[in-house]
């Protein structure tokens, strides 16, 4: 099996547009709040920048700092060690719409896109 980058399984994986973009963010993790940033962001997915990426499966909530905060619920799906960490997402519902703003708003900047 080669490194098709199309191939079907990569695909689906990747079904969203990202975005660059760039937002601070709080991860709680047990009793730690640990720092860090958003490097780009989709409707399902973001990756996140730390220089201590937590492991594939993990689980943690994230406070995005948009106009107001977005609390997200995070699984990591990816790791690159010292860069940081490709996580899904999903929101509760009385967050969900803030998030979709900013794609909607991302996806109008055609410079943005990836």
């Amino acid at each position: 099996m080669g490194n098709d980058n199309n191939s079907p399984r990569r695909m689906d994986r990747r079904w969203a547009p990202r975005y660059d973009c760039r937002l601070d963010l709080d991860i709680e993790w047990g009793s730690a709040v640990l720092q860090a940033s958003t490097r780009d962001v989709s409707t399902n997915g973001m990756f996140i920048e730390s220089l201590d990426p937590l492991w594939i499966g993990a689980g943690f909530t994230a406070n995005l700092h948009l106009d107001r905060t977005v609390r997200v619920n995070c699984s990591v799906k990816r790791v690159e060690p010292g860069r940081g960490m490709g996580v899904s997402v999903s929101f509760a519902e009385e967050q969900q719409e803030t998030y979709h703003q900013l794609i909607a708003g991302l996806s109008k900047t055609p410079t943005s896109s990836r």
